[in-house]
């Protein structure tokens, strides 16, 4: 009797044994594929979609009043004195400065005033000034930016051309992107219309690229974490290379 009742204990426990085991392995893989879905979802495709809720400022005028087209000034201390119309700039009717300048395809530079000096050496530039919206997007209405070129010291101006070039806004050379935040790429077509004179944008981000047919702010998505080159090129629809010295543009910057 001892030995059927020992028996019975052991078979019950061992039953026991095997439904724990069971149960186990069952919530670990359940566990394995939850965590593979979230590295999935984190590390989606890249993607490239336009950024929407665009400011549009039709009404706003900016105006260059100096430098003149291909004014000579000495090095040093350059002055820039705008007309704004129809649009704040400053601390009184804005939250940061909504007045870029950029000079010879570098990063904008932002001002919350109309005149001010730019420290400058020898050499020819193109300015590009343009107005932004509370995002920090260029305005992209007809008015809303201008262009020129000017000599500081003994320089000669650009060569001739009537190609259009590209000014970029966003993204700034070095920025820093925190890892699952978009990047945004915001740049303006000067003497030229994409559709109307058969161009295109390519943007190249390491090895992602789009083709961009309209000039409006992008958001690329899910770019993992390491360093990447922004190329910006203004192209032919044919794939033409356009010749003129800002037709493309170069950032690094970082994912981290």
């Amino acid at each position: 009797m001892n030995k059927i009742l020992i028996l019975l204990l052991f078979v019950c426990l061992w039953v026991s044994s095997c439904s724990s085991d069971r149960k186990e392995t069952k919530e670990s893989t359940q566990v394995e594929a939850s965590d593979s879905t979230n590295r999935e979802a984190v590390a989606g495709p890249v993607t490239f979609l336009p950024e929407d809720s665009l400011a549009f400022f039709p009404d706003a005028i900016l105006e260059l009043n100096t430098p003149l087209g291909n004014q000579v000034f000495r090095p040093g201390k350059v002055p820039f004195e705008f007309n704004v119309k129809n649009f704040a700039i400053g601390k009184n009717g804005a939250s940061s400065p909504r007045l870029a300048l950029i000079l010879n395809g570098g990063d904008p530079e932002a001002y919350s005033a109309p005149v001010f000096q730019r420290e400058l050496t020898r050499g020819t530039y193109r300015s590009v000034a343009f107005l932004v919206d509370d995002k920090g997007l260029a305005l992209k209405s007809f008015g809303n930016y201008v262009d020129r070129d000017f000599l500081v010291g003994d320089s000669r101006p650009f060569p001739y051309s009537a190609e259009p070039y590209l000014a970029v806004n966003l993204p700034r050379n070095q920025q820093i992107i925190r890892a699952g935040e978009d990047l945004i790429l915001d740049f303006l077509v000067l003497g030229g219309d994409l559709k109307l004179d058969g161009l295109k944008v390519k943007v190249s981000i390491n090895e992602h690229t789009a083709e961009l047919s309209q000039v409006i702010p992008m958001r690329v998505s899910n770019l993992p974490k390491g360093d990447y080159q922004v190329n910006f090129k203004l192209l032919r629809v044919d794939n033409k290379e356009l010749e003129g010295p800002f037709s493309s543009s170069n950032k690094t910057i970082f994912v981290r």
